[in-house]
């Protein structure tokens, strides 16, 4: 009896090692397998990548072969029986990640669900042209300039928006955005002309507006931006072109000048514009050709689309930097009263400051 009791007993000994083997072992090495890769001081960093549509695999394979994580094939089955939450199936979120390998393999999981990727701050100024802010796109990471600048003269994404113009110069609105490194082009020009469009709602006055019409009025705002410096002096301003506009008088802006020299002849910035300027042939030249240019040179704010929208009553023709430090104007209703605030401003600058 006792040689058999003796015999259970060793039975059961191994009976319980076996399945100790059998669960332990598997447990120690998931413990293993879903350590960070490294231990601190010795990590590694890596930005990736994840395009809409990648596979679980494709991101695992990357991850092991840069040494992120211990297992390419420990991920994909942490996905596949959702080991890390497992009241929702695995969803990997497209997106540009900062993954470091002293990150555990749930901390990576959980990223990679949660789309808590890198992101970009891109400020885009009221004032710029398209040009100017696909160089600034391109400097930030965000997406080739030269992309962006052929997704800005898409018929399909002009047709899209309701543009009745060559390109979306104008239609990009200027704020700070917040994108994910190597974006699609075609996407980020999406953000900038939805935000112009939502943000053109906020005024009644261009509400009801057609497309022709807000393009018009889109064309003032932004000759008004590039003009104006003292936010309050914008409907002023606009009230000066309006008031040329409708006695079919040039609006003579610089603005324009400066446009033509810098966006269209590819020219540097001049320091300042000069009488052979005002002779350009170009229908964007103010100076040339009355009404309103063919098209925005600059992308508005909303102070200058506000502006352009309501102008001021005035009945000025005329106005002139007069205070360059404070950016102050003159407003003059004749042009002799413009000339001598211009000749005083010039008379001004000239004299030593005595106080």
């Amino acid at each position: 009896m006792k040689g058999a009791k003796g015999v259970a007993i060793m039975v059961s000994v191994w009976i319980c090692a076996v399945l100790a083997l059998f669960v332990c072992g598997p447990l120690a090495l998931w413990l293993y397998v879903s350590r960070p890769a490294t231990d601190a001081g010795h990590e590694i960093e890596a930005k990736i990548r994840v395009p809409e549509g990648t596979m679980v695999r494709q991101v695992a394979h990357e991850l092991k072969s840069l040494g992120l994580i211990r297992s390419e094939k420990a991920m994909y089955l942490a996905a596949r029986f959702r080991l890390y939450g497992r009241n929702e199936p695995f969803s990997l979120k497209s997106g540009v990640y900062n993954i470091q390998s002293t990150m555990s393999l749930r901390d990576i999981c959980t990223m990679l669900q949660t789309g808590a990727q890198e992101y970009i701050t891109a400020q885009i100024p009221e004032g710029l042209t398209m040009a100017k802010i696909a160089r600034r796109l391109e400097d930030a990471g965000v997406c080739d300039g030269g992309d962006f600048l052929s997704a800005c003269r898409s018929d399909t994404l002009l047709l899209e928006f309701g543009i009745p113009a060559k390109d979306f110069e104008g239609y990009l609105f200027p704020d700070t955005y917040f994108f994910t490194p190597n974006m699609d082009a075609t996407a980020v020009v999406r953000r900038l002309a939805g935000t112009f469009f939502e943000r053109v709602k906020t005024i009644p006055a261009l509400k009801d507006c057609t497309p022709d019409q807000l393009h018009d009025t889109l064309i003032l705002a932004s000759i008004v931006e590039r003009e104006y410096r003292v936010p309050s002096e914008a409907p002023v301003i606009a009230s000066v072109f309006t008031n040329r506009l409708e006695h079919g008088i040039g609006l003579y802006s610089c603005a324009t000048i400066e446009y033509i020299i810098t966006e269209i002849e590819g020219r540097p910035h001049p320091e300042r514009i000069t009488y052979e300027d005002l002779k350009l042939e170009s229908p964007y030249n103010t100076y040339r050709w009355a009404g309103l240019p063919p098209g925005p040179i600059s992308n508005p704010g909303m102070v200058a689309l506000d502006a352009a929208a309501n102008p001021a009553q005035t009945d000025y023709f005329y106005f002139v930097l007069t205070d360059a430090d404070a950016g102050s104007h003159t407003f003059s209703t004749s042009f002799d009263a413009h000339k001598a605030a211009e000749n005083a401003s010039l008379y001004t600058k000239r004299t030593p400051d005595r106080r």
